[in-house]
Formats: C-alpha cells, sequence, structure tokens
C-alpha cells in the first residue's frame, strides 16, 4: 500500500512537471495543446473506488488550474473524465475481464487495449475541457478541431511517456 503511495506520487509530480514546464508551452496557433497530466488518471489501478478516483482527479485538475489560471477549466474536464472512466474500462474490458490488482499500461494490456483506453478517455477530456473554455457552439467547428488536433498530440505524449518513461 504504502510503495503504491509513493509510485503514484512519483508519477503524479513527474507529469506535472512535464505538463507544466513542457506541454504547457507547446502551442501551434491555438489549435494544439497536449495536456499529459491526464495520463495519471489513466494509470491508476482499475479497482480504485469511484469516490477516490474522483478526488483524485478533482486535485488533479486544480493542480493543473493553479499552474496554468484556468478557474476550474481542467477540474470539471479531469472530473468528468474520471467520473466516465469506469464505465469505459467496462465497455473495452477483455472477455475475460479484468484480473484482480491490474493496473492499465502497455505491459498488462496490449498495446491496442492501451491505444483504445487512451483515445476514448483523452478525446472525452478534450471534448469536455475544450466546450467548457468555449461554453457555446457558435464556433462549434474550430472548437471540434482543436480537440481533434491537441487528442492527437496529446495521445502520441502518452504513449511515449508511457513507452519511454513510466513502464514496468
Amino acid at each position: 500500500m504504502l510503495n503504491d503511495v509513493i509510485k503514484y506520487s512519483g508519477i503524479f509530480v513527474l507529469l506535472m512537471l512535464i505538463q507544466v514546464l513542457i506541454m504547457n508551452n507547446i502551442g501551434f496557433s491555438g489549435y494544439v495543446n497536449p495536456f499529459v497530466y491526464l495520463l495519471f488518471i489513466i494509470l491508476l489501478p482499475l479497482e480504485i473506488p469511484a469516490w477516490i478516483l474522483l478526488i483524485i482527479a478533482f486535485f488533479t485538475g486544480l493542480t493543473v488550474d493553479l499552474f496554468t489560471a484556468t478557474a476550474g477549466l481542467h477540474t470539471s474536464a479531469t472530473v468528468f473524465v474520471a467520473f466516465v472512466r469506469p464505465y469505459i474500462l467496462r465497455v473495452i474490458a477483455p472477455r475475460e475481464g479484468y484480473e484482480q490488482g491490474d493496473e492499465p499500461g502497455i505491459a498488462k494490456n496490449g498495446f491496442r487495449w492501451f491505444i483504445l483506453y487512451v483515445v476514448l478517455m483523452v478525446f472525452i477530456h478534450h471534448f469536455a475541457l475544450f466546450y467548457i473554455e468555449v461554453f457555446r457552439l457558435k464556433q462549434f467547428f474550430y472548437t471540434f478541431a482543436r480537440v481533434i488536433l491537441s487528442s492527437l498530440f496529446s495521445i502520441f505524449f502518452i504513449v511515449i511517456i508511457q513507452i519511454l518513461i513510466i513502464r514496468k
């Protein structure tokens, strides 16, 4: 238990540093904003209780909001994606189901499963984030283009971080 707390605290700090120091400085004409801090929510154990997941997501989003001065945008999107995470995991579960103590990752679940999981989580997060930010449908296609492009870049960086840094 203590080892898990230390491990996930290290992952949290690492991803926040990557997000704040590197990813927040990446942007192409306002279309691309990669958010890799979402990998922390993605990598949490599969059987984590929903209420703990929501609390962790709240503080994860709040931390990003504090560094980016976005007044709750990341908090709301991160809590929303944490809310839908159990449903996504149920939909993409393997036929034999998950084993006790499983953690999401390429090494444990395979590349295809992990990519599908990350694509769904990132797209839902970015969709919520950018549409809450705009809060109107007037620029629907512009915002949707931002969602797609930012999701692609975020997925790319999340997979690279998973392969290079956070693998077992």
